[in-house]
């Protein structure tokens, strides 16, 4: 059977090379245990097929690393192997705490990103894409219908990946094909041939910023608190699990309070964009938070990402100074609870 793939630009399929993370492999009985012990998710909860995303805190409740974690199905139904990955400048901390705090007689570990590849899929059309490739149709349905992170391993052009259903761009049409590095380029020739445009880590970039989700290094580092980063918000947290290292901060700001300070979309009118740190001073004249991440909106004006204190409204309108001192302005386009 031959299956249409959209090609009008509101339907096209993009492919990104996101090999640049870093993958670690964890195997054992105890591997889930461990794992769940570092991370702010309930990494024990997860079946074959399921994914989770959390992150890996100080233990002072401040973010390491954000990790999503892919729990493979076995015969018997016990998760023994997970694959755990972290964008490049994360993942130099999260493998260093792995380091230090996994035994390898309870759960052995192992760093597989020179041996695989990611890409990734972002369109609507990208399920009928790899179905005409030959990609399965329950098995790739299953996938695009089923919660964040579902995974399952399927064949594509003749071969193995594992294919997952991603948030990372902020909907449920991004999807993340994980392979053997040797098969990575005649994956994306494959891709390529069948429709899909290849796009660069700007054009990726773009579309995170648009959609208002961090990346650690830019947006959040080890001075951040996780709902700081929103990390309730995107599911990367269990308020029911079992102990993990940062979780006493994190339950006090949960149960007793709130943070100060949250990451919140604002736009900035025209291309001009303040470097990352820049200050913003809010209505009053004091300084109310600073830009993170910006990117062209390709509608005349710029997205960002700022860390605004939590008393700022939604439609205020901040200042900035540019490099020759010159006021700018950014518009917050968030609420603190809707970030």
């Amino acid at each position: 059977m031959t299956i249409a793939v959209p090609q009008d630009p509101d339907h096209a399929v993009s492919c990104f090379d996101r090999s640049d993370r870093l993958r670690m492999q964890f195997t054992g009985t105890k591997a889930a245990e461990s794992l769940t012990g570092l991370v702010t998710n309930d990494v024990l909860a997860l079946r074959g097929s399921d994914g989770l995303y959390a992150c890996a805190l100080t233990a002072k409740g401040r973010v390491i690393a954000d990790v999503r974690v892919l729990a493979m199905p076995s015969e018997d139904g016990v998760v023994t192997t997970l694959l755990v990955d972290a964008n490049a400048a994360g993942g130099v901390g999260f493998a260093a705490m792995i380091r230090k705090y996994v035994n390898p007689r309870l759960a052995k570990y192992l760093d597989v990103s020179a041996s695989t590849s990611c890409l990734s899929l972002d369109g609507p059309g990208a399920i009928a894409l790899l179905q005409s490739l030959g990609a399965d149709a329950t098995e790739t349905d299953a996938v695009a219908g089923g919660p964040d992170f579902t995974h399952r391993a399927i064949v594509v052009a003749n071969m193995p990946v594992r294919l997952a259903r991603v948030p990372d761009l902020g909907a449920a049409t991004t999807f993340d094909l994980h392979l053997e590095r040797s098969s990575v380029e005649a994956m994306r020739d494959a891709l390529i041939g069948a429709g899909a445009v290849a796009r660069d880590a700007v054009e990726w970039h773009r579309r995170r910023v648009l959609a208002g989700r961090p990346e650690w290094g830019v947006d959040m580092d080890e001075s951040t608190l996780a709902q700081e980063a929103n990390m309730d918000a995107l599911h990367a947290i269990s308020y029911r699990k079992g102990c993990y290292t940062g979780q006493e901060t994190v339950a006090r700001v949960h149960f007793r309070g709130h943070v100060n300070r949250t990451l919140r979309r604002v736009s900035y009118p025209g291309a001009t964009v303040p470097a990352i740190g820049t200050s913003l001073i809010g209505p009053e004249g004091a300084p109310v938070g600073d830009a993170r991440s910006t990117a062209d909106d390709q509608g005349g004006n710029s997205a960002g990402i700022a860390m605004l204190r939590r008393e700022v409204a939604t439609g205020s309108t901040l200042v900035w100074l540019d490099i020759q001192n010159e006021k700018q302005t950014a518009v917050v386009l968030d609420a603190a609870d809707e970030a």
